[in-house]
């Protein structure tokens, strides 16, 4: 199905509202979601929003939580999300961020007891787009091994990194510490195909290639045990500092009536303050990059996906917009 970006919007924002959202939470999920979908970040996109309606429906994210936001020094901003979206205290401490980085040079935001993250690049490119650098972590409920064991430890656990670029849009890494993202597993599950090799392992502990038996398993780390180090620094970030669930005492996201109390943390930098010419000296050298070695430069693809979207709209599955549908039809308002 074909939708505009503002069709889309406006249907998401109208199908949480319907699961049990608050305006607020309903207005900034919906536009993170569409956001995902748009720079053709899929796995995140509209196929992992029925995750939020279906928690919503039962509970696991309390629609209508109320933040609370405390600020124990001039630089560093705590958010409680008691139970609600990752996004809205963020949403709500973004500007008071960004000042406080430029003044200082550097500011931090922790927050606890929220849902899953969803693209965790939506956190950092905020963040950049005021001309700050920014890095993200976030955890979630044990998916994967960690380094020496077979069974879950940590949540995919992913690091994002975000900085301004001089006339374009921002450099933006968003990645899982796991070889693929659970919804990759899932999705392939769905479809009743076999993943790659080295992805994950059984029940048993021994690799599989079948999505479903993964799924009873645990995820692998990208490069083994420094991908699963890179995890414990994520969760020592996120669920650590933060004081939120460490991924093995983390509920389900997809199960049960809890929250799984995820932890993110977010630093803002301000480059202008280290060098008054970053973001000219970081364009320059992306561009070198780019055209020179034909390297790859994140956030440059998703940017212009994004603008092809906003001119063409998005195609989405006719099976998940019913489903997005049957959610906002609940809605009474």
């Amino acid at each position: 199905m074909q939708l505009s970006l503002d069709q889309a919007t406006a249907l998401c924002r109208m199908a949480a509202l319907g699961a049990g959202a608050g305006e607020e939470a309903a207005d900034v999920l919906s536009r993170a979601v569409v956001t995902a979908e748009a720079e053709g970040n899929a796995a995140v996109g509209l196929s992992h929003f029925l995750d939020y309606l279906d928690s919503l429906a039962a509970g696991r994210i309390d629609g209508k939580a109320e933040p609370v936001l405390t600020r124990p020094a001039l630089a560093v901003f705590l958010a409680d999300a008691r139970r609600g979206v990752a996004h809205t205290g963020f949403e709500r401490a973004l500007e008071d961020v960004a000042k406080a980085a430029r003044l200082f040079g550097i500011a931090a935001f922790a927050q606890k007891n929220a849902y899953t993250c969803g693209a965790l690049g939506w956190f950092t490119r905020r963040l950049a787009e005021r001309g700050l650098v920014a890095i993200a972590a976030t955890n979630g409920p044990a998916l994967m091994a960690g380094g020496g064991s077979v069974k879950p430890i940590y949540c995919t656990n992913p690091l994002s990194f975000a900085a301004p670029i001089v006339n374009g849009p921002p450099l933006v890494i968003d990645q899982a510490s796991s070889a693929a993202a659970f919804v990759k597993i899932r999705e392939a599950a769905d479809a009743g195909k076999k993943i790659p090799d080295g992805w994950a392992l059984g029940p048993g502990g021994n690799p599989t290639i079948d999505p479903a038996e993964a799924m009873k398993g645990a995820l692998l780390a990208f490069g083994g045990n420094r991908g699963a180090n890179v995890a414990l620094m994520v969760e020592v970030l996120a669920a650590g500092l933060a004081g939120a669930n460490w991924s093995l005492d983390a509920p389900s996201f997809t199960e049960g009536g809890e929250s799984p109390g995820s932890g993110l943390f977010v630093a803002a930098i301000s480059p202008a303050l280290f060098d008054a010419d970053f973001e000219q000296r970081l364009g320059a050298q992306v561009e070198r990059l780019r055209r020179r070695y034909g390297v790859h430069i994140p956030g440059r693809s998703g940017a212009e996906e994004a603008e092809r979207a906003a001119a063409r709209g998005l195609t989405a599955s006719k099976d998940v917009v019913q489903r997005i549908s049957d959610f906002a039809g609940r809605y009474g308002g």
